[in-house]
C-alpha cells in the first residue's frame, strides 16, 4: 500500500456533542479509569462495530473513528474497490498501518474493521494503547444483518453464508484475545451502550496491564519477553515452598516463550518434550521451534491421547524413552498437554534417574487451573485412579491461555468444573462472580485469565501449607470421591465420562448429600446443581451415558480411594457455598442410602 492511507484522520473523525447531564459524571469516571486508552471495537461484519461504538463515544463525550470509512477517505476508493485493484493483502497492510496511526492520535472510541484484529502485529497495538471489546454474534444474526449489504468483498462467493461460518470458525478463537466479550444481541443500540459501559467499569481494574501494582500478594505481574522484543504483561502467581519455590505465568503466547524461559530456570538444560497426539498437531511445532531459537537441545515423546495413557506399559515407555534420549539428571522433562500428560510425565520425571527436574506446559483449562499445579503425579492401576504416583513438584508452570482456543467446548466445560470447585471449597464470593460472569469465563477473554489466575492463587496458597495432603490440601479433592469412582465404573472411557464431568456430577452429589446429612442448607446445594446445568455440566449420577450400576459397586470403588483410612470413608462436604469440610469415618450404610436415592433405587 502506498502512503495514501496514511493521512490525517481529523477530517472524518466524528466529534460528538457532549454526554446528556445524568450521565456526565459516569462518564467522566469511566474515562478517566481509561486512563488516556482508546475503545477498540473487533468482530465480525455485521456485529454492530459502528452503530454501537458511534453511541458509545456520543455518551462518552469522545471522537468516534470507523477505521474502514478512514481506509476509504484516505485511498479515495471503497473498500470493494481497493479489493479488486489491489487484492486482500494490500489492503491488510494498509489497514494495519491506519489503525497503529488512528490509536496513536489520542484517545477515542475505534470500530475495526472484521479481519483487523487478526494481524498480531494490530492485537500489539490495540493491547499497547487501548481496551478491546469483542461483539460476539451468531451466524444466524450476522447473515441476517449483513444478507442485503453488498460492501462485503470477502463474501462475494457463490455461497455466502458458508462463507460467514468459515469466517467465523477461523475468526472466533482469535476475537477471544480480545480484554472482554460482549453478545450482540437483538434490540436497542442503547442497550449494548449500557452494557459496554457495565463491563468496561466491572472489569478494568483486572487487566494487568493497567494494574500499576498487584492488589495481591501472591499475584504479580511481569513482563517477558517475546522474538519481538515487545513486552507483554503476564499475570504471576508463585507458588511459596521455600528452596522449591516456582511460578505459574498465565497469559497468551507463553508457548512460543518457553525456550527462553526455560533457559532462564536451567541454562545449558536440555529436554524431552511429552505429549500426546492431538496435542503435537496444534502446539508442538511452536514449542520445538521455541526451544531451537533459544539453543535447546530437545527431544520429543509422544503418547496416545485420553486416559488410557495413565498406564504401567506407556509410563515404562516414557522413562526408557527419556533415558534412550540421552537426558541427564540435570536436564528436564516437559509436559506439553492435559491432566494425563501431566500426571504421566511428571511420574516419569519423579522417577528417572531418582528425580528429574519438569515444566507444566498445560494446554487444557482443567490442567490449567488444577493437575499442573502443586506436584501430584500418578498414574492408574486396574483398582483405581491415581493410585501409583509421586508428590514431585514442577520447576515451571507455563499457563498459554492461548492454547485454549483449539479446546472443545465439552473439554472447557470439564476444565471450567474444577474452576467453579474453588469458589465452593472456601471462596463464595468467586462462586458468586462465576455465576454472573461465566458467559464471559467461556467467551475465553481477560475474565478467563482472571478467573484461572484466581483458581490457581487458591491452589498454590493450600500447598504452601500443606504440600503433602496431610491437612486442609484434602479440600482440593471437593467431588472428587464421587467422580473417581463413577470414572473407575465407567472404565476410564472419556466418551461417557471425562475427569472434569465426573469432578462435576461429584460435587453435584457432595452437595446433596452434605444437605442430606443436615450440614448444608438444601438451597446450597440445588444452587450448585443449578450452576452446573447452567453452564452444561451434568450434575447427576443418572447424567451418565448407559449407567447400569447400583450403589454398592460405587461403594465399593469408592473403598479403593486415597483418601480411605483404616478402612472407613474420608468425603468433603460442605456446610453452604464457600464452607466446605473434611468429614472422616463416614459410615457406609450411610453413603448406600443417599446412594440408593440417588439412582432411585
Amino acid at each position: 500500500m502506498t502512503g495514501a492511507l496514511e493521512t490525517s484522520i481529523d477530517d472524518i473523525t466524528d466529534r460528538p456533542p457532549p454526554p446528556e447531564p445524568g450521565l456526565h459524571s459516569r462518564s467522566s469516571e469511566l474515562v478517566r479509569k481509561l486512563d488516556g486508552r482508546s475503545i477498540v471495537l473487533v468482530g465480525m461484519m455485521g456485529s454492530g462495530k459502528t452503530s454501537i461504538g458511534r453511541r458509545l463515544a456520543a455518551t462518552l463525550g469522545l471522537p468516534f473513528v470507523d477505521a474502514d470509512v478512514e481506509i476509504e477517505n484516505a485511498a479515495g476508493m471503497t473498500i470493494p474497490e481497493i479489493f479488486a485493484r489491489h487484492g486482500e493483502a494490500y489492503f491488510r497492510d494498509g489497514e494495519r498501518r491506519v489503525i497503529a496511526r488512528i490509536l496513536a492520535d489520542g484517545q477515542r472510541v475505534l470500530a475495526t474493521g472484521g479481519g483487523a484484529y487478526i494481524n498480531p502485529v494490530t492485537r500489539e497495538r490495540i493491547a499497547e494503547r487501548g481496551v478491546s471489546i469483542w461483539l460476539k454474534a451468531d451466524a444466524e444474526v450476522l447473515a441476517r444483518r449483513v444478507r442485503k449489504r453488498a460492501n462485503r468483498p470477502l463474501l462475494h462467493t457463490r455461497d455466502p453464508e458458508q462463507t460467514l461460518r468459515e469466517l467465523i470458525e477461523l475468526r472466533y478463537p482469535v476475537y477471544a484475545l480480545a480484554d472482554f466479550c460482549l453478545i450482540s444481541r437483538e434490540g436497542p443500540h442503547e442497550s449494548m451502550v449500557e452494557a459496554v459501559m457495565d463491563t468496561l467499569e466491572r472489569g478494568l481494574e483486572t487487566l494487568p496491564r493497567l494494574q500499576h501494582a498487584p492488589k495481591e500478594p501472591a499475584m504479580t505481574t511481569t513482563p517477558f519477553v517475546d522474538d519481538a522484543n515487545a513486552a507483554h504483561a503476564r499475570t504471576i502467581v508463585p507458588v511459596e515452598l521455600g528452596s522449591r519455590r516456582y511460578e505459574i505465568a498465565i497469559g497468551e503466547g507463553l508457548i512460543a516463550q518457553a525456550g527462553a524461559l526455560i533457559g532462564r530456570i536451567a541454562p545449558g538444560a536440555a529436554c524431552a518434550i511429552v505429549t500426546d497426539a492431538t496435542v503435537a498437531r496444534h502446539h508442538l511445532p511452536a514449542l520445538e521451534a521455541s526451544l531451537e531459537s533459544a539453543g535447546v537441545r530437545h527431544a520429543r515423546i509422544v503418547v496416545a491421547a485420553g486416559e488410557a495413557s495413565k498406564c504401567w506399559a506407556t509410563f515404562a515407555r516414557v522413562c526408557d524413552e527419556i533415558i534412550a534420549a540421552r537426558m541427564e539428571r540435570g536436564d528436564l522433562v516437559v509436559a506439553l498437554g492435559g491432566g494425563v500428560v501431566g500426571d504421566l510425565a511428571g511420574f516419569a520425571a519423579a522417577a528417572v534417574r531418582r528425580g528429574m527436574r519438569f515444566v507444566q506446559i498445560p494446554t487444557t483449562l482443567l490442567a490449567q487451573v488444577d493437575s499442573s499445579v502443586g506436584g501430584k503425579t500418578a498414574i492408574n492401576s486396574e483398582h483405581g485412579k491415581n493410585l501409583i504416583g509421586a508428590f514431585h513438584q514442577p520447576s515451571l508452570v507455563l499457563a498459554d491461555t492461548g492454547a485454549l482456543a483449539t479446546l472443545d467446548p465439552r473439554e472447557f466445560r470439564a476444565g471450567y468444573a474444577e474452576m467453579a470447585k474453588y469458589g465452593l471449597i472456601d471462596d463464595a464470593p468467586f462462586f458468586a462472580w462465576l455465576e454472573r460472569c461465566w458467559e464471559e469465563v467461556f467467551a475465553r477473554g481477560p475474565a478467563l485469565t482472571q478467573a484461572i489466575a484466581t483458581a490457581c492463587r487458591s491452589k498454590a496458597a493450600v500447598v504452601a501449607r500443606d504440600e503433602t495432603e496431610q491437612g486442609d490440601r484434602a479440600l482440593l479433592n471437593l467431588g472428587h470421591t464421587f467422580g473417581h469412582a463413577f470414572e473407575s465404573l465407567t472404565h476410564f472411557n472419556t466418551a461417557r465420562l471425562n475427569h472434569g464431568e465426573g469432578v462435576a456430577i461429584g460435587m453435584g452429589c457432595a452437595y446433596r448429600f452434605s444437605a442430606k446429612l443436615g450440614h448444608c442448607p438444601p438451597e446450597d446445594a440445588e444452587r450448585v446443581e443449578r450452576h452446573l446445568r447452567t453452564v452444561g455440566l451434568p450434575a447427576r449420577i443418572t447424567d451418565i451415558a448407559g449407567w447400569n450400576a447400583g450403589p454398592q459397586p460405587i461403594l465399593d470403588a469408592m473403598f479403593q480411594d486415597k483418601k480411605v483410612e483404616r478402612g472407613a470413608l474420608t468425603f468433603i462436604l460442605a456446610r453452604g457455598v464457600g464452607q466446605a469440610f473434611i468429614a472422616k469415618g463416614v459410615p457406609a450404610e450411610a453413603v448406600h442410602d443417599f446412594l440408593r436415592d440417588e439412582l432411585g433405587h
